[in-house]
């Protein structure tokens, strides 16, 4: 039996992941920082744009998110900040330079925990910095013979925080996991929305092959253009193959900048890769130095919520969900939210996480709508599971009530109500059904008392047939077990 022999080579991977803040203005202007779906180059003004005389102006809600964000990654926080000026002429970014940080930024030194494949990983956070994002390039098409694009300056200035991650991610499937970890925490502390697609969150890798056993690393590749989960873990694929297959031949590889195309399935190479000194970095002189006082961090650390973790551990121990229920009610502040009304409305948690997940779940996943944006809310959909652990109403009828009201916004109690849709618990008027049963489904009934524990099955929906759902199956069950004696028994 032949054995594939081990790779001699160790992947090496660092993320550098930029998130949007949810400011309601640019970093140094008073433009919108919500730019989507504007005319192009309309959110703009002399700062942004970089006229001359125009003259910046910290945006303090841009510094609380970003210390929010080190807070929460377990960061320290430096006394005394800066903003530096990062040279680079590209087309997006009208100054010529950018507004970013250099050697003294807001925060050094954290960690993030996730897991992955059933291990808990920790990876450490080099810093997390403030800067400005650049515009937008649009890549047009060609006119006589020429390729040409087009800039939208509309996003030029709007909060970039950037946390840069320690290379201590050894597998695509780690990065992957770094980064979906990373962006739930993001959203739970309402410092970013989460949408890669749209771009308010971008990741770039560092990666780089070393052989096994090594401490020194291997020569870096930066991989840019990732916008979802699925291109960072095939970008990491690719390029992993790409290099282990230059090594293995002998070859050595380059330090440079690569692009992922989606269309492709590759990485690309785009440039060689720029040394910090090659940005000429030196202090915004437009800008004071800033001092984060003890009590600024304090209050700042006293307004974070709980985390994801946190709520995971939580739900598991105070409502005694499983593994993988906790998991999902706590996947969005919005889901654990919605979870922990319906409880504190007096619903079992058992219950209220068996319908949340799985009917009520279904329904929104099918209307694309988020659990806390749905007609059907936490104090409706309480009141319906109270009838059902009330008897006053089957679960087969609440499933059909709940899509009712999740499409009109109806009361689903009050479906239940106008609709006599109640669960019938009157024995003498289920033992009537019971016989009629009985006598339509012979062989069943027959099947069963030789030993056909199945065929009890089809005599309780035949009853539940003719009741529209509404019997109550303790009670069918209890009779058709009383009418059909095994012998024995």
């Amino acid at each position: 039996m032949s054995t594939i022999a081990p790779s001699p080579w160790e992947a090496v991977i660092g993320l550098e992941v930029h998130a949007q803040l949810l400011t309601r203005s640019k970093m140094f202007c008073s433009c919108r920082a919500d730019y989507l779906g504007l005319p192009p180059n309309s959110n703009t003004c002399p700062v942004c744009l970089g006229l001359p005389g125009s003259l910046p102006v910290i945006n303090e809600a841009g510094i609380r998110l970003t210390l929010r964000t080190a807070l929460a990654l377990n960061c320290e926080i430096p006394q005394f900040t800066k903003f530096d000026r990062k040279n680079y002429f590209y087309p997006d970014l009208p100054k010529g330079y950018q507004i970013s940080q250099y050697d003294l930024p807001l925060s050094l030194g954290g960690w993030l925990d996730f897991e992955v494949g059933g291990r808990s990983v920790r990876a450490g956070i080099t810093r997390v910095h403030l800067e400005e994002d650049t515009g937008t390039l649009h890549h047009a098409g060609e006119i006589h013979n020429s390729t040409f694009s087009l800039v939208d300056l509309n996003r030029a200035g709007v909060p970039l925080m950037e946390i840069v991650g320690e290379p201590d991610l050894r597998s695509p499937a780690e990065a992957r996991a770094y980064l979906a970890t990373l962006r739930q925490v993001l959203i739970y502390i309402g410092v970013n929305d989460g949408n890669m697609e749209e771009g308010s969150l971008r990741c770039d890798a560092n990666i780089s092959l070393r052989p096994v056993g090594a401490e020194a690393l291997g020569v870096k590749v930066e991989i840019k253009n990732m916008n979802s989960f699925r291109s960072v873990l095939r970008a990491l694929e690719y390029e992993l193959t790409r290099q282990r297959e230059v090594l293995d031949e002998g070859g050595r590889l380059s330090q440079e900048t690569r692009g992922w195309s989606e269309l492709e399935q590759r990485t690309v190479s785009q440039r060689s890769k720029e040394e910090a000194q090659e940005y000429r970095y030196f202090p915004e002189p437009d800008l004071p130095p800033l001092v984060i006082s003890r009590a600024q961090v304090e209050e700042v650390r006293a307004g974070l919520p709980e985390l994801p973790a946190a709520r995971r551990a939580r739900f598991q121990s105070q409502y005694r969900l499983a593994d993988e229920q906790a998991l999902l009610l706590t996947a969005r502040p919005g889901d654990s939210q919605y979870f922990e009304e319906v409880v504190a409305l007096g619903v079992t948690p058992q219950l209220a996480a068996n319908w949340q997940l799985g009917d009520l779940q279904g329904l929104c996943n099918t209307a694309n709508l988020p659990v806390e944006k749905c007609r059907v809310g936490p104090a409706p959909l309480a009141d319906l599971l109270k009838m059902i652990e009330g008897h006053e109403v089957t679960a087969n009828v609440a499933k059909e009530v709940l899509a009712q009201a999740f499409e009109t916004g109806e009361d689903p109690a009050e479906l239940v109500r106008s609709q006599g849709l109640g669960q019938v618990s009157d024995t003498g008027e289920i033992a009537v059904m019971v016989d009629q049963a009985l006598a339509q489904n012979a062989k069943a009934a027959s099947d069963y008392q030789a030993g056909n524990d199945r065929a009890l099955g089809a005599l309780v929906g035949a009853v539940m047939k003719m009741s529209q759902g509404r019997a109550n199956a303790d009670i069918v069950n209890q009779l058709l077990h009383t009418r059909l004696p095994r012998p024995g028994g």
